[in-house]
């Protein structure tokens, strides 16, 4: 069938009822509310009939999601991102976390900030070693956002949760394979088609079985993302206006390691 558009999201199911949906804004896909809206909108359709059994979440371009845009060509990088507004933005995570339908995200380049956030939504995924995941929110100077607190520690446990939320360091792909933040590895050539070949596998299983077994398994998530998300906004708000945080997102735009006074 041909594509259909939420936003900046293009969906489309094959006949094997495997759903597509496609982030389009390369190279880096940022995200905002509408984009997470939007996904949101395409997943609870797609969870409406029976055509649609499993999904694949990817992107088009560069990066599968390089997080908040906190740049924008602005000079006060610090100012700019005190004023993103992540209460309503959480709102709509929460709806996809709460989508029926099993999930695979294929992940190339940077899964970064809220961009590790949205790859950490699916059932599975699948990358490339050339990917990097980083829960980079320490480096900007603010709380980490998107459900993190739930999500990180259930794929990796808590003590390289803590290490790589302290730290915000980079992880390639070997790396994310061991540390469990994906679950395949597989050249960047192959992505789309090992993310597409797993969900396929899950789609040939009795579609009631599965939406019953993931009930089981994952039926209070969308409550535990919804309480870690009341405070993580909390959090984000009252340290997005120290000036650590205007600092940690000047350097980050000025490609610098952060000088960070505490205050």
């Amino acid at each position: 069938m041909d594509a259909q558009k939420f936003g900046d999201v293009a969906v489309s199911l094959g006949d094997d009822r495997v759903a597509t949906a496609e982030i389009r804004r390369p190279p880096a896909n940022f995200f905002d509310q509408a984009l997470i809206r939007s996904l949101a909108e395409a997943f609870e359709q797609l969870a409406t009939g029976d055509d649609c059994r499993a999904i694949v979440l990817c992107s088009e371009g560069k990066h599968f999601c390089a997080g908040a845009n906190f740049g924008g060509g602005a000079r006060d990088e610090g100012e700019r991102g005190a004023q993103l507004e992540t209460g309503h933005l959480y709102d709509e995570a929460v709806r996809l976390f709460a989508t029926p339908l099993p999930v695979v995200a294929a992940v190339q380049g940077a899964a970064i900030g809220g961009g590790l956030g949205l790859a950490l939504f699916p059932d599975f995924r699948v990358a490339c070693p050339e990917a990097r995941f980083s829960a980079n929110f320490a480096r900007l100077g603010f709380h980490h956002g998107f459900g993190l607190s739930v999500t990180l520690p259930r794929l990796v446990g808590q003590q390289a949760a803590m290490d790589l939320l302290y730290t915000g360091r980079r992880v390639p792909g070997e790396e994310a394979l061991a540390l469990g933040l994906c679950d395949r590895l597989v050249p960047a050539d192959g992505l789309r088609d090992e993310a597409l070949g797993l969900a396929r596998e899950i789609a040939l299983s009795a579609p009631l079985a599965i939406r019953s077994i993931r009930q089981t398994l994952r039926g209070d998530l969308a409550d535990a993302i919804r309480r870690a998300t009341d405070r993580e906004k909390a959090e984000q708000d009252r340290l997005q206006r120290t000036a650590d945080f205007k600092e940690g997102v000047r350097a980050m735009a000025e490609r610098r390691t952060p000088d960070f006074e505490g205050r």
